[in-house]
């Protein structure tokens, strides 16, 4: 029996590992992008809509960190840039990705870990939906920011509840090389969401020193 929407976001949340969340993502790609439309999503447009914005180079090298079924990519293709890389830890996920035929490359690979990526690689990262509970941590940020490009800039969203309390704000702050530049009033991501409606989040934008 196919999970509903709601039971699928209940089990990505209280994920105990890496590795079950990357299961119950294998699991869910093929539905993954009707459920998401159904709740009113807003992270992509409001993700492609802010690098529209900051970056003004269409070929820069793009890395979209947590790259899901690739929606973001598919966005920021339609909107003229043609540099696109993405990586995610589940398989499932890269596999419905690849099909949008607009990612140079996709990699599997962990937030939170060493990437197999050279230092100052990409012109700009985006991450949507990835900072969020019982997902990537704010250790991520250490190794983002190691191959982001001086003057490159960091386009992601993150849950309210996690900002603070799970250490994303004091991360950012310590992290000199990244200098704030925007971040948006909260809102919610899944509106239509029975279960999570009440939660809000922002997108924030940092540039490299």
């Amino acid at each position: 029996m196919t999970k509903n929407v709601e039971a699928r976001l209940a089990e990505v949340y209280r994920s105990d590992s890496q590795t079950e969340l990357s299961k119950t993502y294998d699991e869910w790609a093929a539905n993954y992008d009707a459920d998401m439309l159904s709740l009113g999503y807003a992270h992509p447009a409001v993700i492609s809509g802010l690098t529209s914005r900051y970056v003004v180079d269409f070929t820069t090298p793009i890395l979209d960190a947590g790259v899901g079924t690739g929606t973001i990519g598919t966005l920021l293709n339609i909107l003229g840039y043609s540099n696109l890389h993405g990586l995610d830890m589940s398989q499932g996920m890269l596999a419905s990705a690849k099909k949008r035929n607009v990612y140079t490359s996709l990699t599997q690979a962990t937030l939170g870990e060493t990437l197999g990526f050279e230092s100052a690689s990409f012109g700009a990262i985006v991450s949507t939906g990835t900072f969020t509970a019982g997902h990537a941590p704010a250790s991520a940020f250490d190794e983002l920011s190691r191959i982001l490009k001086p003057g490159g800039t960091i386009i992601f969203t993150v849950a309210e509840p996690v900002w603070v309390n799970q250490g994303f704000a004091e991360k950012l702050a310590s992290l000199t090389a990244l200098k704030p530049l925007w971040a948006t009033e909260p809102y919610a991501p899944m509106p239509f969401s029975k279960t999570e409606s009440g939660l809000r989040a922002c997108a924030r934008v940092y540039q490299k020193r």
